[in-house]
């Protein structure tokens, strides 16, 4: 089983309607989309996270009930608000964040059982809640007893200046997550907050994961890279792409142990790549997260 740990948040979608600008609710926050994209792709999933006690709260956990994940623990604090994302989307199809996040729930964590993470493969953990000292600990507990228990860490920078707004302690505070993660994703911006000679000294002992849009992705592991290519499509919302496209590593992942074999990547993230480019063609993160037949479908199609 693959566990996804972090946030689950509101993503307020502006869509501009005779001149004004309205903003759709849709379930998001990047843990939240992988574990949902995961169950599309017929994977065993789990999600942890936590909401306030207000009627967002009660959309996500309504709305994550009705994905049947294998195991779902969503606190709810009656001290804290539910999280928001405002979402704008440009005509090509790209998204900005603003967050709304003072006093709110996400990285009031419930604590996973040990039994729990002995039956999971993968721990997935999301960066949000780095942003607080109390998050930083949840997260480094959690890949320490993850670990112990024989499970791979799996950690998504996601890194949001919106968030993170001192970016030297908030590159501190990823590092630390990262030096405990066996699997680890990066988009383009973040090679440079990063720096190539960074991210590149990971894969010595790591699989590093860089998501590149309509180039594709690149996988660096054991001194070897490789850029894998992707389909072409007109994208109407990249809204949770990486997400879909590490989702697709994570579900290839699963199954095979480390070393990795360089083939075996390469197709890995060939589907990956496959998985986060079908779900730009709708709105939303999670509205068009492509199954498992339509995405063999769509590689079949490419050949």
């Amino acid at each position: 089983m693959i566990l996804c740990v972090g946030e689950i948040l509101a993503d307020m979608a502006g869509v501009v309607t005779n001149g004004a600008v309205c903003y759709e609710r849709r379930a998001g926050g990047a843990p939240f989309n992988v574990a949902c994209a995961l169950k599309k792709l017929g994977a065993k999933v789990g999600f942890v996270g936590c909401v306030g006690d207000d009627s967002m709260g009660k959309f996500l956990t309504d709305f994550a009930s009705a994905r049947k994940f294998d195991v779902l623990e969503i606190g709810k604090d009656a001290q804290k608000n539910t999280t928001l994302a405002f979402v704008d989307i440009d005509g090509a199809g790209e998204r900005s964040f603003c967050f709304h996040r003072k006093n709110t729930a996400d990285i009031y964590l419930p604590e996973i059982p040990d039994e729990l993470l002995g039956k999971t493969s993968i721990v997935h953990v999301g960066s949000l809640m780095l942003s607080e000292e109390r998050g930083e600990k949840y997260a480094l507990s959690l890949c320490r007893r993850a670990h112990a228990a024989c499970s791979r860490i799996s950690f998504d920078v996601n890194f949001r200046d919106d968030v993170f707004r001192n970016r030297a302690a908030a590159v501190r505070s990823c590092k630390k997550i990262i030096e405990e993660a066996d699997i680890i994703k990066f988009s383009e911006d973040e090679l440079e907050i990063f720096t190539k000679e960074y991210i590149y000294s990971l894969s010595s002992d790591k699989l590093v994961c860089i998501s590149l849009g309509k180039a594709g992705s690149m996988w660096l592991y054991d001194g070897k890279k490789s850029a894998v290519p992707t389909i072409s499509v007109k994208p109407v919302d990249t809204t949770g792409a990486g997400d879909a496209f590490f989702s697709g590593v994570l579900n290839g992942l699963c199954g095979i142990n480390a070393p990795y074999d360089s083939a075996a990547l390469d197709r890995i993230f060939f589907f990956a790549n496959v998985c986060g480019a079908l779900n730009t063609l709708g709105r939303g993160a999670i509205d068009n997260l492509p199954d498992l037949e339509t995405v063999n479908e769509r590689i079949h199609n490419e050949r």
